[in-house]
Formats: C-alpha cells, sequence, structure tokens
C-alpha cells in the first residue's frame, strides 16, 4: 500500500511551473495555510491559481501573490484583498470572475467529468460577455466551462492513513469539490488516525480522492 503520509516539502516540490492549482478555503477558513507557506517558499511560478479568494493581506494565498507566483487567478471574491486589485491593475495578474454558486459548480462538475453547463446567474452581465448564451423555456442562459487542475491543496480535519477525510463544520466549504477535480490531490490536517478509527458516516472524501496527507505543524516527515 502507497504511504500517503509525506512532509510539505516534499508534496510541494510535485508542483512545475506553469501548473494549474486549486486552493480551498473560504476567505482564510479551510485554507491549507502551511501548504501554501511553503509554496511560497520554494517559489514555483506562472501558475494559476483558481481559488475562491487569494487570501488577506500578508496572509494565506497573498504571500504567493506577492511573491510573484500567481500569473492568473479564477474566483469569485478577490475585493477583499486589495493587492489583487494593485496586481491587476499593473498588469501582472489576469483575472477571471465567476459567479460563488457557478464557481462551485464549475469545479463539481470537471470532477464529474462534464465538460461545461447553461446557469442564468451570470444572464445579462458583464460576467456573460464572449460567452455562449441560449434561450430555454423563455430565459437566457449562459454557458460556463468546468474547471480542473493539475493540483489541488486542500485542508481537512482529521484522515486516515488511506486518504479518507473528515472536515470541521465551515472550513468543509470548497475542499470537498477540488478533491475530486485535479490530477494530484494533496491534504493539509489536523490528525491522522489508523483506518477502523473515523466514523464511516462522517467521511465526506474518500481515499481514493486523494494523493497526500501532510500533517499541519511537521516537516520532514
Amino acid at each position: 500500500m502507497k504511504n500517503k503520509i509525506i512532509s510539505k516539502e516534499k508534496a510541494i516540490s510535485r508542483i512545475r511551473e506553469g501548473m494549474t492549482l486549486m486552493v480551498g478555503g473560504f476567505g482564510l477558513v479551510g485554507s491549507p495555510l502551511e501548504l501554501i507557506d511553503e509554496l511560497r517558499m520554494q517559489g514555483t511560478g506562472g501558475l494559476t491559481v483558481i481559488s475562491n479568494n487569494l487570501g488577506e493581506p500578508g496572509k494565506g494565498l497573498d504571500l504567493v501573490l506577492q511573491n510573484g507566483q500567481i500569473k492568473k487567478a479564477i474566483g469569485s471574491y478577490f475585493t477583499s484583498n486589495p493587492n489583487v486589485g494593485i496586481r491587476f491593475a499593473a498588469g501582472e495578474l489576469a483575472i477571471e470572475l465567476l459567479p460563488q454558486g457557478t464557481f462551485s459548480e464549475a469545479i463539481r462538475g470537471g470532477g464529474a467529468g462534464i465538460g461545461g453547463f447553461y446557469t442564468r446567474s451570470a444572464a445579462g452581465t458583464l460576467l456573460a460577455d464572449g460567452k455562449e448564451t441560449r434561450t430555454i423555456d423563455g430565459e437566457t442562459y449562459v454557458f460556463e466551462k468546468t474547471l480542473h487542475a493539475d493540483v489541488a491543496l486542500i485542508r481537512a480535519y482529521r484522515a486516515d492513513t488511506l486518504g479518507n477525510l473528515i472536515y470541521r463544520k465551515t472550513a468543509r466549504n470548497f475542499n470537498p469539490v477540488m478533491a475530486t477535480a485535479a490530477d494530484l490531490v494533496i491534504v493539509e490536517v489536523e490528525e491522522i488516525v489508523e483506518p477502523g478509527q473515523l466514523d464511516p458516516e462522517s467521511i465526506v472524501t474518500p481515499h481514493l480522492y486523494v494523493d497526500y496527507l501532510v500533517r499541519r505543524g511537521r516537516s520532514h516527515d
């Protein structure tokens, strides 16, 4: 059986220049902050980041942004971090905005193998510019492509050594859907237990989606 427990240094070294990353979290809640900090330390650049937001000033993904490693961000809520606007205005960052429900569904659809879907959310707004539309039952719908990533960095509360995951309250947010929509899934987790110690009814992400587990507060495992 593959040992999925590795150090954050080894896990983040799997990320290459120019890759597309999904990063879980809503604000800083549920964000894999130690993996993000290691990404900053290793300095891998040219990244496209799919995340609801890009951290807060001096915290979370803002550290990677300020290090010049992100070339494009896809998400739904960037206004809480003024550094995103500064980088965008300077031509140093491309941004693709999606309504939050559309953003979540695009990730879920990517994990389910769906190429795209129609939604009314952005119809009649600037977010629909350049996108295909269709009239269904007299209403305008906008076609949205689904999202997929090379690597997902997500955070869970508890895991077993197989990679089954349990999340904690609202920290669950985008993490479970991102676990299904990336080629490589790296999980930052509070606690790792032996198989059989997790309540099967509480497991949200099955182990088959998880490639690596990184225990918080540890390095050089």
